[in-house]
């Protein structure tokens, strides 16, 4: 596995060992008095008691409970620990406190287990991201660079990547999914190779098709081509991905009609596509069924230029943003300065904000993506 693929992951040591020897794993927690702390542990925390030593006058206690093993030991050369209790209703755990101490200082937080989404307000901005400007790439899960393309990502409302592999092969990807409100996964690039839950056998994503991953669907990336790139939008920005470790891919049933949070897996082939007139005169569209699979929660369409000279626009949409994909252009917004863009550039722009595109080169290829699907937009004379 190459060094691009493992990134921060790697192994930063040269100590060899064989995990397969460890039966278990404890966590030294210090106090100065057992029979202080061990009972708090038991009576307050609700663990059990395992082992107790010596008999005469104790010093070690083993508790567990809570999926922890926990060693209470006297005089450990250890800094106290914080422990993470999460509940269904922290609040009713120690009558509406939620962080407090052990005798021996020992930090314990009581926190809600699987919280509701926090979706925060949208921080409206006009912002344009250029690749030229050379914004870094940083190596992000499985060994893959990213590049963000909102600036300040609209106050957390919004995370947009620009995802790249530059070496081909397998990917160490696990089975996963995300706590999320809508995801999309635009392959702009190269090929890569997936797997979904309940959506059959694994599949190749080629260069202009596209996918959501609707809230918790199990997944996992299993190959990508040489230099492969996607666009992914995630709303919110801050969000969970937890690994399923029993969950196999692909799995034994076919269930593509099945709603994860009232959203379907949706995958739009380019191929498939049909071309429309789009919402900005003298473009066209091929619309990708994102709107209808969110529930209306999104829409994704990917327009090109046909001709004529687009007049200046404003929309009504929560969140607009915007991708280069092929050709160039001249982005203006109200009160700024014309910018011009090419393949790999993005921008968001605000609702009642004025733009216009002009400059529009004959290959001129947009990614869209708005939230939510239904807006309207007007034209300004």
């Amino acid at each position: 596995m190459n060094d691009a693929k493992m990134g921060f992951y790697d192994l930063m040591t040269d100590l060899i060992t064989d995990p397969t020897q460890i039966v278990t794993a404890e966590i030294v927690v210090p106090c100065a008095d057992i029979r202080v702390e061990m009972p708090y542990f038991q009576k307050v925390l609700g663990f059990r008691l395992d082992k107790i030593f010596p008999a005469d006058d104790p010093a070690v206690a083993v508790v567990s409970g809570h999926g922890l093993i926990l060693r209470l030991e006297c005089d450990a050369d250890a800094a106290p620990v914080t422990i993470r209790l999460a509940c269904d209703n922290p609040n009713k755990f120690a009558q509406g406190q939620t962080t407090f101490k052990t005798p021996a200082g020992n930090c314990i937080i009581a926190f809600q287990h699987n919280p509701p989404l926090f979706k925060p307000e949208t921080q409206h901005v006009f912002a344009v991201r250029r690749l030229v400007d050379e914004a870094p790439w940083v190596i992000g899960r499985a060994g893959m660079l990213y590049r963000d393309l909102v600036p300040d990502r609209l106050g957390g409302s919004i995370i947009a990547s620009h995802i790249r592999i530059p070496d081909g092969g397998p990917v160490p990807d696990m089975v996963h999914y995300h706590t999320i409100g809508f995801q999309l996964i635009y392959c702009y690039r190269g090929w890569v190779r997936l797997v979904y839950e309940d959506q059959g056998p694994e599949f190749i994503l080629n260069a202009g098709d596209c996918v959501i991953q609707p809230p918790e669907i199990r997944h996992r990336v299993l190959e990508a081509s040489d230099n492969v790139e996607v666009v992914e939008i995630g709303v919110p920005a801050d969000h969970e991905t937890t690994i399923d470790h029993d969950m196999e891919l692909p799995n034994d049933i076919l269930n593509p009609n099945r709603k994860f949070s009232g959203q379907m897996f949706v995958r739009h082939q380019l191929k498939d596509a049909s071309w429309q007139p789009w919402r900005i005169a003298g473009f066209e569209h091929r619309d990708t069924g994102i709107f209808n699979g969110t529930q209306g929660v999104a829409n994704v369409q990917v327009a090109r230029f046909k001709g004529g000279q687009p007049k200046p626009t404003r929309h009504s949409s929560d969140i607009l943003f915007t991708f280069i994909l092929e050709g160039r252009m001249t982005l203006t917004g109200e009160g700024q300065d014309p910018c011009v863009l090419s393949p790999g550039d993005a921008f968001v722009v605000p609702p009642h904000f004025t733009t216009s595109y002009a400059d529009c080169s004959h290959d001129l290829e947009l990614l869209e993506v708005s939230l939510p699907g239904r807006f309207e937009t007007l034209e300004i004379d």
